[in-house]
């Protein structure tokens, strides 16, 4: 038979008798997206990802299977053929649920891959987990010390009992390794770019413009640099010389630091742009908000005050006497904290209830453990110096009231509860604002404005961090300097640059699952969570001396034996994850119910997860026609079709275990245990 000729995208192509589209099309250099194709067996014709469409008849075509006819003119890349292919997918997605990313890395800011980094503790392996680390955060010294833990509180094991104690792994990782570890570097290109303040979005994007080839200065008003991590978190906390540590890494990466030099009075903005390639602005939110009573100038400021307290060697910091301390917050657990150390009798005075504090909990059940008071659902109201030289802080209890915009309910007063609290110092730490440079956009709230390119005035110049989003955690403003970094980068090389979303099915929230919804691969340790041993309280309350020292490596292998390893053992293959990326599917986009379906774990090394099946039968014909057994096969029909073995007896009953249906799946549903 004669080869046949016919038109693909405008351009005059030809066929062997038999030949489909699709592999003419491969054959031409234009891709065509497809799940249910594979070579080896027979035509499946299932997923209709892979649609063109036949210009003259109007018809939409699966190229897997349709054939070209003479003189045919085909369409398989307008946007008509795209938005059909897209359709396919959000169909497919509808169907599919198969958590393409863990949970705990989806809630990190950073999205440091850890379940990876967990895995490779358990494994004993703490200096890979600190190259996991380092590939999403730049300062797990520091972070592994501070982090709220966005991790844990969506870890899966919360569903059977208290989350993997995530964050001491990446603390245990930086302890063992930091200063033997160094990144593979590119070398340096010619573009050099400017970084106003050295904080932890500011170091944040000096280190990942170093991975990308490009060099920076960061220039810096304080005496040192961490900007919040050395002069905002106690000693406690964070101890310096730890941070010192840390910071040293960035010098032999060769990241420049100049200290002492201040935006406005040293250089401007347009100065930098002048002798630099671009230019990013973390200059912190600094500036504390007011309480917005009379007498407020009598208190200290939170932030300026441990500001104080960092520059100066703690013993010979004066006893606040007896302290009152406005704010919910963390900063306010801070000062309260610290002025205890110092001698001080403290009370933390807060308008709502201790379930509405901002602060993360354990913060303040380290704080009420130190022996901080508390006078909650009290405002404020006033603040006097007294004849005797005493201040007096004039307060009113409150209610909760209705909701507010935040979801919390709105503190009212309770007539005739008002009241003074006698005392000899005032820390306000109700909040902090940012004082932003003349040169950039703002928003209504005095931040630095940026757009989706993270640009905060014309040219190349960008911002992130809390002079950004306001007063933030250290791994969201390390977050932010990555992306500052990633826009600069793509700024000098001329190209365009947008936050990239993150795809993800998922199988829900930890909250709303139980026990016969977790996916287990291994036997996963139901011990209890690793406890940290404190300090002596005597010393808690008395000394600066850090809460405790770094969980052992034993106790931390332990722990990562509790993780149950939730994200998609395909997500770094799945087919069906790469293509909606590529077409914009989401997986909301037809909104319905899931088909229910077990998952089977009772093979020993292969697990078969039907509710990631897509029904593309590559699995069935792949066993019948390629290894001549017929061990799986399509079972029921319509929406409830799902593909299984005889009598539902399972794989572990029949399969020799040769992996072939694995290796053809192209969304994971059938794949090997072994993650690693």
């Amino acid at each position: 038979m004669a080869d046949i000729n016919f038109i693909l995208d405008g351009k005059a192509v030809t066929a062997a008798p038999g030949e489909t589209i699709l592999s003419v099309a491969t054959k031409n250099g234009i891709e065509i997206p497809t799940l249910c194709f594979n070579g080896k067996v027979s035509r499946t014709t299932a997923c209709f990802v892979c649609v063109v469409k036949d210009k003259k008849t109007g018809r939409f075509l699966p190229s897997c299977s349709a054939c070209p006819s003479e003189g045919q003119d085909v369409d398989a890349s307008s946007e008509e053929v795209r938005e059909m292919r897209r359709t396919a997918l959000g169909l497919l997605l509808s169907e599919h649920t198969g958590d393409c990313e863990a949970p705990c890395t989806l809630a990190c800011p950073a999205h440091a891959s850890v379940e990876e980094y967990v895995r490779a503790g358990r494994q004993g392996d703490f200096k890979k987990a600190l190259e996991i680390i380092k590939q999403r955060i730049p300062l797990p010294m520091s972070i592994g010390r501070v982090c709220p833990r966005f991790c844990e509180k969506d870890c899966r094991k919360n569903v059977t009992s208290k989350p993997v104690s995530i964050n001491d792994f990446k603390r245990l990782a930086a302890d063992l390794h930091y200063e033997d570890y160094m990144e593979e570097l590119p070398p340096l290109k010619e573009q050099k770019v400017a970084i106003v303040g050295a904080g932890p979005a500011g170091l944040s994007a000096a280190y990942y413009l170093r991975r990308l080839g490009y060099a920076s200065r960061i220039f810096e008003r304080m005496p040192e640099a961490g900007g919040m991590l050395r002069y905002g978190i106690p000693e406690f906390r964070l101890p310096k010389a730890t941070l010192r540590k840390e910071l040293a890494h960035f010098a032999k990466m060769g990241i420049e630091i100049e200290t002492g030099k201040e935006l406005g009075k040293d250089f401007t903005i347009e100065s930098l742009r002048k002798e630099y390639q671009a230019v990013i602005v973390t200059v912190g939110s600094w500036a504390s908000s007011s309480m917005r009573i009379d007498g407020e100038e009598l208190a200290q400021q939170g932030i300026k005050w441990l500001e104080g307290i960092a520059s100066a060697n703690w013993k010979n910091c004066a006893n606040p006497g007896r302290t009152v301390v406005v704010g919910g917050g963390n900063t306010a657990m801070d000062c309260a904290r610290t002025a205890l150390r110092l001698g001080g009798d403290v009370t933390v005075v807060y308008r709502r209830t201790q379930k509405e504090m901002p602060a993360e909990q354990l913060e303040v059940l380290e704080a009420m453990e130190e022996g901080v008071k508390f006078e909650f659902l009290t405002a404020p109201l006033a603040l006097r110096k007294n004849a005797d030289g005493k201040l007096a802080l004039a307060c009113q209890k409150m209610e909760l009231g209705t909701p507010d915009a935040s979801g919390r309910r709105s503190p009212v007063p309770v007539p005739g509860s008002d009241f003074d609290i006698v005392c000899d110092t005032v820390i306000a730490a109700i909040g902090q604002r940012t004082v932003a440079p003349e040169e950039v956009n703002k928003d209504k709230r005095g931040n630095i404005a940026i757009g989706r390119d993270i640009r905060c005035a014309e040219g190349a110049v960008f911002a992130a961090g809390d002079c950004v989003t306001g007063p933030k955690t250290v791994v969201e403003a390390v977050a932010a300097g990555h992306n500052a970094a990633d826009a600069a980068a793509a700024a000098m090389e001329g190209r365009s640059y947008e936050i990239p979303a993150i795809f993800n099915v998922s199988r829900g929230h930890w909250s709303s699952l139980e026990k016969s919804d977790l996916v287990f691969l291994r036997e996963v340790s139901d011990a209890d969570r690793v406890k940290p041993d404190y300090i002596p309280m005597e010393k808690r309350r008395t000394t600066f001396e850090e809460l405790f020292p770094t969980i052992p490596a034993e106790k931390i292998e332990k722990e990562g034996e509790r993780c149950i390893e939730c994200s998609c053992t395909a997500k770094g293959e799945c087919r069906l994850k790469k293509f909606s990326e590529q077409y914009c599917a989401a997986p909301d986009m037809f909104p319905g119910s899931k088909p229910l379906a077990a998952v089977d774990t009772r093979h020993p090394y292969i697990i078969h997860d039907r509710k990631k099946c897509i029904r593309c039968g590559i699995c069935v014909k792949t066993c019948s026609e390629i290894i001549n057994k017929n061990l799986l096969a399509a079972m029921k029909r319509g929406f409830n079709t799902q593909v299984g073995t005889a009598f539902d007896q399972g794989l572990q009953s029949y399969c020799t275990d040769c992996g072939a249906c694995v290796e053809a799946c192209p969304v994971g549903a059938l794949d090997w245990k072994k993650k690693a």
